[in-house]
């Protein structure tokens, strides 16, 4: 299926606060960074790395998330996304959030391995403390610096840098042998999740074409 999103025809705006930024939009392409509290490297291990994509996976076969690009670092993830769900991109974010947190905390309580437990429960214990909206433990970051893509030059850009971060990190020498990032599906390579493959035409104003991988 293709996507051209020179001519979408647009839900009512809704606003919603993503705690500092806000997504005007609700059904416009947008780049999300998902950070955890205190920069905590939680991402270290697969287990919990794996919770997000499984989270990714249920968000796009049931809320009506698409998916373009995505990246998981030690303690934050990028994510290129729209929905045309009536719902809105906010209430898709929110749910995800929610849930992963959830799932991950649950994860390192149980866990008998996690030998960094007691410090990280005590420190999203902490945030979640000075933070109203929570009752117990904050796992992530409010904020998920919504950034609107309107033009072929800024989505390049944005996806670049999702695929690039973790060989500026000194992870990989190349973006597709990060195994937890679309790198893989945009080289051709099968990827964890399936993704929409955004390809570009210059020289067509800010019109720009999503194709499905």
């Amino acid at each position: 299926m293709a996507y051209s999103y020179t001519q979408f025809p647009h839900i009512p705006y809704l606003t919603i606060n993503m705690g500092g930024h806000k997504i005007f939009d609700q059904t416009g392409l947008y780049y999300l960074t998902f950070t955890v509290v205190g920069w905590v490297d939680v991402f270290s291990r697969k287990k919990y790395k794996d919770i997000l994509i499984e989270n990714l996976k249920f968000c796009i076969q049931n809320k009506g998330l698409i998916l373009f690009a995505y990246v998981i670092m030690s303690n934050h993830m990028h994510l290129i996304v729209r929905t045309e769900s009536e719902k809105g991109l906010s209430s898709i974010i929110r749910d995800f959030k929610r849930h992963t947190s959830r799932k991950i905390l649950e994860a390192i309580e149980q866990s008998k391995q996690e030998s960094r437990k007691e410090w990280m429960l005590e420190l999203f214990r902490e945030h979640g403390g000075n933070n109203i909206r929570n009752k117990d433990y904050q796992f992530w970051k409010q904020d998920s610096q919504p950034i609107e893509l309107n033009t072929p030059n800024w989505i390049h850009q944005k996806l670049d840098y999702i695929h690039l971060n973790p060989v500026v990190s000194g992870i990989v020498e190349e973006p597709e042998h990060y195994v937890y990032s679309s790198a893989r599906n945009y080289s051709g390579m099968p990827g964890l999740i399936e993704v929409e493959i955004l390809n570009f035409r210059y020289g067509m104003g800010d019109g720009f074409v999503a194709l499905s991988s």
